[in-house]
């Protein structure tokens, strides 16, 4: 930096100034600093210039979600990218695969970095092993799912408003025989959806059956092959709900193989890209992605900035977006 300032003509704190892009220089001196920066090829330091900042900060965020490769969660980590880019921030993400001992590996990895806050969508059910970093002041922010054991920020959906909206749906459209596909009902949410089925089929008065209950479907292919079993058992349901976005791509997908596709009713939970274009188009339950991150980064950076407010838990409404599978009537 003292060599791009003797090259500019400019003192220290105006090449700082200009690095950081702070205010109070005016633009001949930032056009003559930028020349010099260039003819220098000068990269700035954001190691040296956190050690010299007062607050100790980073510039650094972690962010642990589930599944990257997930259509949800790669596009809640690029709309909290959008908001931590305002904040002069990067993120440091990670996939925790629904592993325990993966979430607590990696958020001691982010710790030692020193992270300036961290944006959890847990894989534990409790998080009192958080307790003594929250309390030493980490700012963190839970996302998709509500924290256990300790006290700090949550934004979540109303998975249970969402799902009975879905299967509300299907049995509007005549559907008693309703199936679920859904992730181990340990999982906050995948059991959140399963109680929302289970109340709307109650609420119909339509008696529940176990057989139409499938549980532990993990992967696109756990699904399809769920599909393919329930019409070779005689299980037959005329209507599926599929209670995750890649599980309802395998119910698609396992529902074309079979030539069910325009005979069975399909309402998935999550959108995804090509949702639209399946023949036909898949109705889902959307979760607001852009809110939820909006929400997230809303909440983290407050609390970086230093509110100690009461903690906050933000819970969003998903909405039914109606495009044709879930509208097919039973037969």
């Amino acid at each position: 930096m003292k060599d791009v300032a003797a090259r500019a003509g400019v003192s220290l704190k105006t090449v700082s100034r200009v690095v950081n892009d702070e205010e109070g220089v005016s633009a001949p001196l930032r056009t003559r600093v930028a020349q010099a920066l260039a003819q220098l090829d000068y990269t700035h330091n954001v190691h040296a210039s956190n050690l010299r900042r007062n607050d100790r900060r980073t510039g650094t965020v972690g962010v642990l979600l589930q599944d990257l490769s997930n259509s949800f969660s790669a596009s809640l980590l690029r709309s909290l990218e959008d908001v931590a880019r305002t904040q002069q921030t990067a993120i440091l993400a990670a996939s925790l695969d629904e592993e325990e001992g993966r979430e607590r590996a990696l958020v001691r990895d982010l710790v030692a970095r020193r992270v300036d806050g961290l944006v959890l969508m847990p894989a534990t059910t409790h998080h009192g092993y958080l307790a003594t970093e929250v309390r030493a002041g980490l700012p963190t922010v839970f996302v998709d799912r509500q924290p256990h054991g300790i006290d700090a920020d949550s934004v979540t959906v109303d998975n249970v408003v969402g799902a009975r909206r879905a299967v509300a749906h299907l049995i509007q459209h005549g559907h008693r025989r309703i199936a679920v596909l859904h992730d181990l009902a340990t999982i906050q949410t995948a059991g959140e959806r399963l109680r929302g089925y289970r109340a709307a089929m109650v609420a119909a008065g339509i008696p529940l059956d176990a057989l139409l209950e499938v549980g532990d479907v993990r992967t696109p292919e756990d699904a399809e092959r769920a599909v393919r079993a329930l019409y070779s058992d005689g299980t037959r349901p005329t209507a599926i709900f599929a209670a995750r976005n890649d599980l309802a791509a395998g119910t698609a997908r396992g529902l074309k193989a079979l030539g069910l596709q325009h005979r069975v009713a399909v309402v998935g939970f999550d959108d995804f890209p090509l949702a639209d274009l399946l023949d036909p188009a898949l109705t889902v339950v959307r979760q607001n992605v852009g809110q939820i991150g909006a929400d997230v980064g809303r909440l983290l950076f407050s609390r970086i900035a230093g509110d100690t407010s009461p903690s906050r838990r933000v819970v969003i409404e998903p909405t039914l977006v109606v495009r044709g599978s879930g509208e097919i009537r039973a037969e």
